[in-house]
């Protein structure tokens, strides 16, 4: 599904953030679970333009970037994950629980696992209303 086309998303505004680079222990292989790994996360939000357009030019009227970067940060300090779609899921489902975001487009990759390629990775798309 490409995102941008979607319906439910034509009156929203998309706040990202790209390329976020944070090392995290992650993986299955004996050689991942030695220390941290560079890892790249991606973040979409979705946020319906009614309640995310500004009239006075304040925070408080938007979603705060740092709710974003909190959030990563957050789950990616927890400790040992196996499996890039459990943090994308976990990620997802914190991003989700901002009042605000309707939809959320998470994506990790992991830069350094093998040399004949730049990545490997995993993307995930919700909405709010999909359980």
């Amino acid at each position: 599904m490409h995102t941008l086309l979607h319906p439910k998303l034509k009156d929203c505004r998309r706040l990202f953030l790209h390329n976020y680079e944070v090392p995290v222990k992650i993986g299955v292989y004996d050689f991942e679970k030695k220390g941290a790994q560079r890892l790249l996360i991606n973040v979409d939000l979705y946020i319906p333009l009614a309640i995310s357009t500004p009239v006075n030019d304040q925070l408080g009227e938007v979603v705060d970037y740092s709710f974003i970067r909190d959030t990563l940060y957050e789950r990616t300090s927890k400790g040992h994950i196996n499996l890039q779609e459990t943090l994308c899921d976990d990620l997802a489902k914190m991003l989700l629980s901002h009042p605000q975001v309707m939809a959320v487009r998470v994506s990790t990759e992991k830069p350094d696992v093998y040399e004949d390629c730049d990545s490997i990775g995993v993307e995930i798309f919700r909405f709010k209303d999909e359980d």
